[in-house]
């Protein structure tokens, strides 16, 4: 069971002369210190900046000061689809991706684009830190790519849908312009409920929301507000019909140019800052709710859902299995969890 409490806690390093001993000896085994680059496309202030710093903290910790990330935010390195081609060119050594923009690489990983198969936060939770879903996205990847890798998933909450009027259900959609990610699974599920879904970079959306190139976007609350995109559209409507997922890619070139030793410290830090990136993410997408609210955007939390997942639900599993054997496995690990 997935908890605040054990998320938090552990990984506390030693203290005082005990550690700065063990650090220095470790060192000098490692050989001189070594900076990756590490891009994602949000604000620093957002849940990928939390994971990028827990992340360095912890393989400085681990590497004794010889390995450490530089961060480049807010798409500094290019929006996610291109970082992602950077990262097999081993132009990147590390880039946060969400799992819809990662299927432009490999399409399984628009499995989790399918809309209402987490229940709630609590589910949504356990299935990013778990560790066997984790250990099948991870190999997924590596057998259906070249050139890069995952180090493991994590979450920053679920999607809303955004623009200048209330969603209170699907009937407010039908024939709008949506802003979607450019997965053939989001594209299903917004034709299935009769909108027109309309593929662009993320750094285009607010423009698009201006200009009424497109009517409606979807986001997680913590990226609509740290976005400024309420500006565009001030209506947030609580929809919640898709996670938010992400997932830490790496070089395979960077991998295979580090010892045995340095891919272990590496994967521990990704498996420390992960699950607790996932957490933070969710605190954050609590907090911007209610600072949304104080923006005098409005928040419309009551969404008929159901008549949304009425349409969604026939499509999750034939989606999954056109996306193939990897997708329906990852499926039912999601549905399995208790």
């Amino acid at each position: 069971m997935v908890t605040r409490r054990s998320l938090l806690l552990g990984g506390a390093g030693l203290a005082g002369p005990v550690a700065a001993a063990w650090g220095s000896r470790r060192a000098r085994a490692a050989g001189p210190a070594r900076t990756f680059t590490f891009g994602y496309d949000q604000p620093h202030e957002t849940g990928y900046g939390f994971m990028a710093d827990t992340f360095d903290k912890k393989l400085q910790e681990l590497s004794g000061g010889t390995l450490m990330i530089r961060q480049f935010p807010t798409a500094a390195l290019g929006q996610e689809p291109e970082m992602a081609q950077k990262i097999r060119t081993g132009d990147i050594d590390f880039a946060i991706n969400s799992t819809a923009n990662t299927a432009t690489v490999v399409p399984q990983a628009g499995v989790f684009s399918l809309h209402y198969i987490f229940r709630d936060e609590g589910h949504l939770l356990r299935a990013v830190t778990n560790p066997g879903l984790n250990a099948t996205f991870k190999k997924m990847i590596v057998d259906n790519t070249t050139g890069a890798r995952s180090l493991g998933l994590m979450t920053l909450g679920f999607r809303n849908m955004y623009s200048k009027f209330t969603i209170s259900s699907v009937r407010d959609i039908d024939g709008k312009k949506v802003r979607v990610q450019a997965t053939k699974t989001e594209d299903a599920f917004f034709s299935a409920y009769h909108a027109v879904p309309i593929h662009m970079p993320f750094g285009q959306v607010y423009t698009s929301l201006q200009t009424g190139l497109v009517q409606i976007a979807e986001n997680s609350n913590d990226i609509y507000l740290k976005n400024k995109h309420y500006e565009a559209a001030p209506v947030l409507s609580k929809t919640q019909h898709e996670a938010n997922n992400n997932h830490l890619w790496m070089s395979q070139k960077t991998w295979e140019s580090l010892t045995d030793e340095q891919r272990k410290w590496v994967q521990q830090a990704a498996d420390f800052a992960l699950p607790r990136a996932a957490l933070k993410s969710l605190e954050y997408d609590a907090a911007a709710a209610k600072t949304l609210q104080g923006l005098r955007v409005r928040y419309h939390d009551q969404v008929d859902k159901q008549s949304f997942a009425t349409l969604a639900a026939p499509l999750q599993g034939p989606q999954a299995e056109s996306l193939g054997p990897y997708a329906v496995q990852l499926l039912t690990l999601v549905r399995n969890l208790k």
